[in-house]
Protein backbone atom coordinates (compact mmCIF):
# COMPACT_ATOMS: atom_id res chain seq x y z
CA UNK A 1 0.00 0.00 0.00
CA UNK A 2 1.11 3.55 -0.88
CA UNK A 3 2.63 5.95 2.10
CA UNK A 4 -0.77 8.73 1.63
CA UNK A 5 1.11 10.72 4.83
CA UNK A 6 2.45 14.23 3.94
CA UNK A 7 5.70 14.76 4.47
CA UNK A 8 6.83 17.09 6.94
CA UNK A 9 8.92 19.89 5.62
CA UNK A 10 11.35 22.14 8.21
CA UNK A 11 12.14 25.63 6.76
CA UNK A 12 15.72 26.43 8.28
CA UNK A 13 16.06 30.20 7.90
CA UNK A 14 18.25 32.71 9.61
CA UNK A 15 20.53 35.83 8.67
CA UNK A 16 23.66 35.52 7.24
CA UNK A 17 26.21 33.39 9.18
CA UNK A 18 23.28 32.87 12.01
CA UNK A 19 24.67 28.86 11.77
CA UNK A 20 22.00 27.20 9.69
CA UNK A 21 24.29 24.88 8.02
CA UNK A 22 25.54 23.79 11.60
CA UNK A 23 22.03 23.13 12.43
CA UNK A 24 21.36 21.07 9.72
CA UNK A 25 24.68 19.23 10.01
CA UNK A 26 23.65 18.26 13.47
CA UNK A 27 20.46 17.30 12.44
CA UNK A 28 22.11 14.94 9.54
CA UNK A 29 24.12 13.20 12.65
CA UNK A 30 21.28 12.77 15.06
CA UNK A 31 18.11 12.04 13.29
CA UNK A 32 16.80 9.14 15.41
CA UNK A 33 16.08 6.92 13.11
CA UNK A 34 13.90 9.46 10.51
CA UNK A 35 15.03 9.04 7.22
CA UNK A 36 16.26 12.54 6.41
CA UNK A 37 16.52 15.05 2.84
CA UNK A 38 18.12 18.25 2.44
CA UNK A 39 17.60 21.16 0.17
CA UNK A 40 20.45 23.74 0.48
CA UNK A 41 19.48 26.67 -1.19
CA UNK A 42 22.88 28.66 -1.85
CA UNK A 43 23.09 32.39 -2.76
CA UNK A 44 25.79 33.04 -5.30
CA UNK A 45 27.20 30.56 -7.39
CA UNK A 46 29.61 28.62 -4.90
CA UNK A 47 27.84 26.18 -2.97
CA UNK A 48 30.27 25.63 -0.04
CA UNK A 49 26.82 25.29 2.39
CA UNK A 50 25.79 21.86 0.15
CA UNK A 51 29.73 20.54 0.15
CA UNK A 52 29.88 20.64 3.84
CA UNK A 53 26.60 18.78 4.33
CA UNK A 54 27.20 16.10 1.87
CA UNK A 55 30.64 15.46 3.66
CA UNK A 56 28.75 14.11 6.90
CA UNK A 57 26.04 12.77 5.36
CA UNK A 58 24.95 8.84 6.65
CA UNK A 59 23.12 6.04 6.01
CA UNK A 60 20.01 8.03 7.42
CA UNK A 61 20.74 10.88 4.98
CA UNK A 62 23.06 9.87 2.38
CA UNK A 63 24.66 12.13 -0.19
CA UNK A 64 21.95 11.75 -2.82
CA UNK A 65 19.41 13.48 -0.25
CA UNK A 66 20.98 16.22 0.04
CA UNK A 67 20.24 18.84 -2.92
CA UNK A 68 21.86 22.08 -3.91
CA UNK A 69 19.60 24.64 -5.62
CA UNK A 70 22.32 27.50 -6.57
CA UNK A 71 20.57 29.56 -9.06
CA UNK A 72 19.03 32.12 -7.00
CA UNK A 73 16.62 32.16 -4.24
CA UNK A 74 13.90 29.02 -4.54
CA UNK A 75 11.14 31.01 -3.76
CA UNK A 76 11.92 33.23 -6.90
CA UNK A 77 12.23 29.94 -9.56
CA UNK A 78 8.80 27.59 -7.81
CA UNK A 79 8.85 26.17 -11.40
CA UNK A 80 11.80 25.84 -12.80
CA UNK A 81 13.93 24.55 -9.19
CA UNK A 82 11.47 23.92 -6.31
CA UNK A 83 8.75 21.83 -7.49
CA UNK A 84 10.59 19.67 -9.15
CA UNK A 85 13.16 18.76 -6.55
CA UNK A 86 10.60 18.26 -4.11
CA UNK A 87 9.13 15.94 -6.66
CA UNK A 88 12.37 13.85 -6.97
CA UNK A 89 13.07 13.78 -3.24
CA UNK A 90 9.43 12.19 -2.51
CA UNK A 91 10.09 9.65 -5.65
CA UNK A 92 13.07 8.54 -3.49
CA UNK A 93 13.20 5.19 -2.85
CA UNK A 94 12.90 4.43 0.66
CA UNK A 95 11.04 7.97 0.84
CA UNK A 96 12.44 10.65 3.29
CA UNK A 97 10.67 11.49 6.92
CA UNK A 98 11.19 14.76 6.86
CA UNK A 99 12.82 17.28 4.36
CA UNK A 100 15.02 20.05 5.63
CA UNK A 101 15.14 23.23 3.83
CA UNK A 102 18.12 25.37 3.90
CA UNK A 103 17.32 28.89 3.10
CA UNK A 104 19.73 31.45 1.59
CA UNK A 105 20.63 33.99 4.44
CA UNK A 106 19.17 36.75 2.28
CA UNK A 107 16.12 34.83 1.59
CA UNK A 108 12.26 35.84 2.83
CA UNK A 109 10.24 33.02 4.07
CA UNK A 110 7.17 34.45 3.22
CA UNK A 111 7.25 33.26 -0.74
CA UNK A 112 8.50 30.12 0.24
CA UNK A 113 5.59 29.08 2.51
CA UNK A 114 3.16 30.11 -0.54
CA UNK A 115 4.95 28.10 -2.87
CA UNK A 116 3.44 25.02 -0.78
CA UNK A 117 0.36 25.67 -2.14
CA UNK A 118 1.24 24.76 -5.61
CA UNK A 119 -1.14 21.50 -6.86
CA UNK A 120 1.74 19.69 -7.40
CA UNK A 121 2.85 19.11 -4.09
CA UNK A 122 -0.08 20.43 -1.87
CA UNK A 123 -1.63 17.49 -1.12
CA UNK A 124 2.09 15.19 -0.40
CA UNK A 125 4.16 17.51 1.77
CA UNK A 126 3.06 19.83 4.60
CA UNK A 127 5.82 22.56 6.27
CA UNK A 128 5.82 20.96 9.74
CA UNK A 129 7.55 24.26 10.93
CA UNK A 130 9.69 27.59 10.00
CA UNK A 131 13.17 27.82 12.64
CA UNK A 132 14.89 30.96 12.45
CA UNK A 133 17.92 31.20 14.01
CA UNK A 134 19.30 34.24 15.36
CA UNK A 135 22.55 35.18 16.04
CA UNK A 136 22.34 36.71 19.55
CA UNK A 137 25.32 39.05 19.44
CA UNK A 138 24.16 40.87 16.55
CA UNK A 139 20.81 40.83 17.72
CA UNK A 140 21.56 42.33 21.39
CA UNK A 141 23.94 45.04 19.41
CA UNK A 142 20.53 46.27 17.37
CA UNK A 143 21.78 45.84 13.97
CA UNK A 144 19.18 44.06 12.87
CA UNK A 145 16.05 45.09 14.80
CA UNK A 146 16.48 48.72 14.89
CA UNK A 147 14.81 50.78 17.68
CA UNK A 148 11.13 51.61 16.83
CA UNK A 149 10.80 54.81 18.22
CA UNK A 150 14.65 56.38 16.90
CA UNK A 151 13.65 54.67 13.86
CA UNK A 152 10.52 56.84 14.03
CA UNK A 153 12.57 60.04 15.09
CA UNK A 154 14.59 59.54 12.13
CA UNK A 155 11.59 59.12 9.79
CA UNK A 156 10.21 62.69 11.08
CA UNK A 157 13.74 64.65 10.59
CA UNK A 158 14.00 63.66 7.40
CA UNK A 159 11.56 62.89 4.97
CA UNK A 160 13.22 60.71 2.49
CA UNK A 161 13.32 57.93 4.90
CA UNK A 162 10.46 55.78 3.82
CA UNK A 163 11.28 52.32 5.43
CA UNK A 164 13.92 50.24 7.06
CA UNK A 165 17.32 48.99 6.22
CA UNK A 166 17.18 45.93 3.82
CA UNK A 167 18.97 44.20 6.33
CA UNK A 168 16.49 44.98 9.11
CA UNK A 169 13.74 43.95 6.78
CA UNK A 170 15.11 40.67 6.02
CA UNK A 171 15.34 40.23 9.74
CA UNK A 172 11.82 41.27 10.40
CA UNK A 173 9.95 38.76 7.83
CA UNK A 174 12.30 35.96 9.23
CA UNK A 175 11.24 36.45 12.32
CA UNK A 176 7.72 37.37 11.67
CA UNK A 177 7.02 34.05 9.91
CA UNK A 178 8.95 31.79 12.49
CA UNK A 179 7.24 28.63 14.13
CA UNK A 180 10.50 28.89 16.58
CA UNK A 181 13.30 31.07 16.93
CA UNK A 182 16.82 29.20 18.06
CA UNK A 183 19.17 32.16 19.37
CA UNK A 184 22.70 31.35 18.24
CA UNK A 185 26.30 32.61 19.40
CA UNK A 186 25.19 32.87 23.25
CA UNK A 187 28.87 32.53 24.42
CA UNK A 188 29.72 35.92 22.15
CA UNK A 189 26.59 37.35 23.58
CA UNK A 190 27.01 36.53 27.13
CA UNK A 191 24.35 36.53 29.90
CA UNK A 192 23.48 40.36 28.82
CA UNK A 193 23.69 40.31 25.65
CA UNK A 194 21.56 37.09 25.37
CA UNK A 195 18.92 38.79 27.61
CA UNK A 196 18.96 41.54 25.17
CA UNK A 197 18.29 39.36 22.44
CA UNK A 198 15.38 37.62 23.69
CA UNK A 199 13.95 41.20 24.55
CA UNK A 200 14.57 42.56 21.08
CA UNK A 201 13.05 38.98 19.05
CA UNK A 202 10.06 39.15 21.49
CA UNK A 203 9.40 43.42 20.92
CA UNK A 204 9.69 42.08 16.89
CA UNK A 205 7.66 39.13 16.70
CA UNK A 206 4.43 39.80 15.73
CA UNK A 207 3.14 36.78 17.60
CA UNK A 208 4.49 34.88 20.68
CA UNK A 209 7.41 32.49 19.39
CA UNK A 210 9.40 29.61 21.43
CA UNK A 211 12.86 31.23 21.71
CA UNK A 212 15.67 28.13 22.16
CA UNK A 213 19.46 28.76 22.82
CA UNK A 214 21.61 26.93 20.90
CA UNK A 215 24.96 26.24 20.92
CA UNK A 216 26.86 24.56 18.01
CA UNK A 217 23.74 23.81 16.39
CA UNK A 218 23.47 21.04 19.15
CA UNK A 219 19.65 21.34 19.44
CA UNK A 220 17.31 18.15 20.53
CA UNK A 221 15.55 17.12 17.26
CA UNK A 222 12.28 16.13 19.78
CA UNK A 223 11.90 19.61 20.47
CA UNK A 224 12.73 21.17 16.74
CA UNK A 225 11.16 18.65 14.59
CA UNK A 226 7.17 17.34 15.08
CA UNK A 227 6.06 20.62 15.57
CA UNK A 228 3.38 20.12 13.35
CA UNK A 229 2.81 23.75 12.31
CA UNK A 230 0.88 23.04 8.48
CA UNK A 231 2.43 26.49 8.27
CA UNK A 232 1.18 26.63 4.91
CA UNK A 233 -2.68 27.22 6.05
CA UNK A 234 -1.22 29.62 8.27
CA UNK A 235 0.04 32.42 6.22
CA UNK A 236 -2.27 35.32 7.07
CA UNK A 237 -0.78 35.14 10.23
CA UNK A 238 3.19 35.80 9.27
CA UNK A 239 3.12 39.38 8.17
CA UNK A 240 5.93 40.55 5.64
CA UNK A 241 6.84 43.89 4.64
CA UNK A 242 6.38 42.43 1.17
CA UNK A 243 3.09 41.45 1.79
CA UNK A 244 1.05 42.52 -1.61
CA UNK A 245 3.88 42.39 -3.75
CA UNK A 246 3.68 40.08 -6.90
CA UNK A 247 6.76 38.79 -5.92
CA UNK A 248 10.17 39.92 -4.38
CA UNK A 249 13.90 40.71 -5.64
CA UNK A 250 17.38 40.54 -3.86
CA UNK A 251 18.42 42.93 -5.91
CA UNK A 252 19.67 44.89 -2.42
CA UNK A 253 22.38 42.51 -2.22
CA UNK A 254 24.95 41.15 -4.61
CA UNK A 255 27.78 38.38 -4.33
CA UNK A 256 31.11 38.18 -6.30
CA UNK A 257 33.36 35.00 -6.32
CA UNK A 258 37.19 35.83 -6.32
CA UNK A 259 39.66 32.39 -7.34
CA UNK A 260 42.65 32.00 -5.04
CA UNK A 261 45.78 30.48 -5.67
CA UNK A 262 47.61 28.39 -2.27
CA UNK A 263 48.53 30.87 0.28
CA UNK A 264 50.72 31.08 3.14
CA UNK A 265 49.00 32.02 6.11
CA UNK A 266 45.61 31.66 7.05
CA UNK A 267 45.67 34.28 9.62
CA UNK A 268 46.61 36.85 6.74
CA UNK A 269 43.63 35.98 4.83
CA UNK A 270 41.55 36.36 7.77
CA UNK A 271 43.09 39.83 8.27
CA UNK A 272 42.52 40.93 4.85
CA UNK A 273 38.57 39.03 5.03
CA UNK A 274 38.09 41.77 8.37
CA UNK A 275 39.55 44.69 6.46
CA UNK A 276 36.88 44.07 3.86
CA UNK A 277 34.12 44.07 6.56
CA UNK A 278 35.59 47.14 8.00
CA UNK A 279 36.41 49.27 5.23
CA UNK A 280 33.86 47.97 2.54
CA UNK A 281 30.97 46.73 3.99
CA UNK A 282 31.71 43.18 3.13
CA UNK A 283 28.57 40.94 5.01
CA UNK A 284 29.93 37.32 4.27
CA UNK A 285 32.76 35.74 3.44
CA UNK A 286 32.74 32.12 2.70
CA UNK A 287 34.60 29.42 0.81
CA UNK A 288 38.09 27.35 0.83
CA UNK A 289 41.52 27.55 -0.33
CA UNK A 290 44.48 25.68 -0.21
CA UNK A 291 47.51 26.65 2.14
CA UNK A 292 50.99 25.48 0.86
CA UNK A 293 52.92 22.32 2.30
CA UNK A 294 48.84 21.23 4.16
CA UNK A 295 46.91 18.11 2.48
CA UNK A 296 43.99 19.12 3.76
CA UNK A 297 41.70 21.82 2.30
CA UNK A 298 40.82 25.35 4.49
CA UNK A 299 37.57 25.66 4.72
CA UNK A 300 36.63 29.74 5.47
CA UNK A 301 33.11 31.33 6.60
CA UNK A 302 32.99 34.96 7.90
CA UNK A 303 30.37 37.42 9.46
CA UNK A 304 31.39 40.65 9.01
CA UNK A 305 35.10 40.74 10.64
CA UNK A 306 34.17 37.53 12.75
CA UNK A 307 36.23 35.00 10.80
CA UNK A 308 36.57 31.10 11.14
CA UNK A 309 38.89 28.63 9.25
CA UNK A 310 39.17 25.31 9.63
CA UNK A 311 40.90 22.00 7.96
CA UNK A 312 37.77 20.15 7.01
CA UNK A 313 39.00 17.22 5.18
CA UNK A 314 41.64 16.38 2.50
CA UNK A 315 42.43 17.11 -1.14
CA UNK A 316 41.07 14.70 -3.02
CA UNK A 317 43.36 12.89 -5.57
CA UNK A 318 43.26 14.54 -8.80
CA UNK A 319 41.51 17.64 -7.07
CA UNK A 320 42.63 20.99 -8.20
CA UNK A 321 44.42 22.16 -5.35
CA UNK A 322 42.58 25.73 -6.29
CA UNK A 323 40.71 27.93 -3.82
CA UNK A 324 37.48 30.10 -4.29
CA UNK A 325 35.70 32.69 -1.96
CA UNK A 326 32.35 34.08 -2.43
CA UNK A 327 31.46 37.96 -0.62
CA UNK A 328 28.46 39.04 -0.30
CA UNK A 329 27.37 42.95 0.63
CA UNK A 330 24.57 45.10 -0.49
CA UNK A 331 24.49 45.99 -4.01
CA UNK A 332 25.94 49.71 -3.42
CA UNK A 333 28.80 48.54 -1.67
CA UNK A 334 29.81 45.48 -3.50
CA UNK A 335 33.23 46.23 -5.60
CA UNK A 336 34.16 43.18 -6.79
CA UNK A 337 37.52 44.45 -7.99
CA UNK A 338 38.30 46.00 -4.78
CA UNK A 339 37.50 42.60 -3.17
CA UNK A 340 39.67 40.72 -5.75
CA UNK A 341 42.56 42.95 -4.52
CA UNK A 342 42.22 43.07 -0.93
CA UNK A 343 41.77 38.97 -0.88
CA UNK A 344 44.78 38.43 -3.25
CA UNK A 345 46.88 40.94 -2.04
Amino acid sequence: MPDLAKVPVTIVTGFLGAGKTTLISHLIRHAGGRRLAVVVNEFGTLGVDGDILKSCAIPDCPADNIVELANGCICCTVADDFIPTVERLLALDPRPDHILIETSGLALPKPLLKAFDWPAIRSRITVDGVLALADAEAVAAGRFAPDLAALEAQRAADPGIDHETPLAEVFEDQLACADMVLLTKGDLAGAAGLAQARAVIAQTSPRAVPIVELAEGAADPRVILGLNAAAEDDIAARPSHHDGADDHEHDDFASTVVPLGEIADPAELAARIERLAREHGVLRVKGHVAVAGKPMRLLVQAVGARVRHQYDRPWRPGEPRAGQLVAIAERERLEPQTIRAVLAA
